[in-house]
């Protein structure tokens, strides 16, 4: 008996057995090692006569591809039947009555930028992003900041890098920026998201939500500016009426600039929004330099507009009566479950922000 026949014959009827995967890498490794049984015979080709190698090696090679094709058969099978073993023995039964689950609840800054876009949308406000890592000139020079502004310093802006080059936005003004170098007027926008500053405290903390307003268009003046900023206020407080003043401010990218401040008053501990004598500030504002206009490619000229800036966490607390601002972003589950809103509860101003 030849030397191939006898291998054929031995390693068919081992592989016909019921075999384990280690097994089968086992024949494996005797057979086509480095020293296997078919490796030696591929070594013996040069000794045999010529007459014979051309015969010897076709043989060989084709009990070498009958053999490894057995192999890997197998091994397919016991992977496959390991597989069917392994689902049998971990597949759930639908039939079963549910677990008992708790659903999740929608975060309070979530629901309020929900809110703000659902208003502003009423009057014509589309909604812009940018990216919270921001270069220095959106974020300061195109604003018309002073290379000297305090708000430069490293104590106010977390820079990423030694030039100061590139930065976490200090605010969502930069979005307006790209906004305008990207189309041309009219801009009619609001620009929702996170900024960060070096500050924390009660009332300030490291990341915050802040959202920017925008419109720019011919003959754009104040009026208009305090139209919007009443009737956003009333819409999101959910009051009748508003008791709004403007206060002079200075914001290097907006000339004139002020502060608005709206009235309340407390009642049985809680702060009532829009009546009283007291007053309680909200946002800034004013109407966008003519600097601003020129860095954009905008013709002050032709074109004037107002921009104003609110801070999204603040309004929260004061309309969902939240006193601590870092409650926001503790993660405890137990505070958003109070404060939390219900999934389906999408705001729409036709039957109410918040109810």
């Amino acid at each position: 008996m030849s030397d191939l026949k006898k291998i054929k014959e031995e390693f068919l009827s081992k592989l016909r057995g019921n075999l384990n995967l280690s097994e089968i890498n086992q024949i494996k490794s005797d057979l086509f090692g480095k020293n296997g049984l078919i490796s030696l015979q591929f070594k013996k080709i040069g000794t045999i006569a010529e007459a014979e190698r051309k015969k010897f090696a076709s043989n060989l090679n084709i009990l070498k591809v009958e053999l490894q094709e057995l192999i890997n058969s197998k091994i397919n099978e016991i992977e496959i039947n390991e597989i069917n073993e392994k689902l049998e023995k971990e597949k759930i039964d639908i039939t079963l009555p549910e677990r008992s689950f708790v659903r999740g609840k929608i975060h309070p800054v979530s629901q309020t930028i929900d809110e703000i876009s659902s208003i502003f949308s009423e009057i014509g406000f589309s909604v812009e992003e940018g990216p919270d890592v921001e270069n220095e000139y959106n974020n300061f020079t195109a604003l018309n900041t002073p290379d000297n502004h305090p708000a430069r310093d490293m104590h106010d802006t977390f820079y990423l890098d030694q030039n100061k080059e590139k930065l976490l936005r200090t605010h969502t003004s930069p979005v307006q920026i790209r906004t305008m170098l990207k189309s041309k007027p009219p801009f009619k926008i609001i620009a929702p998201g996170r900024t960060y500053r070096s500050d924390s405290d009660q009332t300030h903390s490291p990341m915050f939500h802040q959202v920017e307003g925008l419109h720019i268009d011919k003959n754009i003046n104040m009026s208009h500016l305090k139209g919007c900023l009443n009737y956003f206020i009333k819409e999101f407080f959910e009051v009748d009426k508003i008791k709004m003043r403007f206060r002079p401010s200075h914001f290097p990218f907006t000339e004139p600039s002020a502060e608005v401040d709206i009235g309340y008053k407390i009642k049985d501990g809680k702060i009532v929004i829009g009546e009283g004598d007291k007053w309680l500030e909200i946002l800034g504002c004013g109407m966008v330099h003519p600097n601003v206009l020129k860095n954009v490619k905008v013709d002050p000229e032709k074109y004037q507009g107002y921009a104003f800036g609110i801070g999204i966490d603040r309004l929260a607390m004061l309309k969902y009566g939240i006193n601590d601002l870092r409650s926001f972003f503790e993660c405890d589950y137990r505070w958003l479950n109070h404060f939390g809103f219900d999934p389906l509860d999408v705001p729409t101003n036709y039957r109410g922000l918040s109810r």
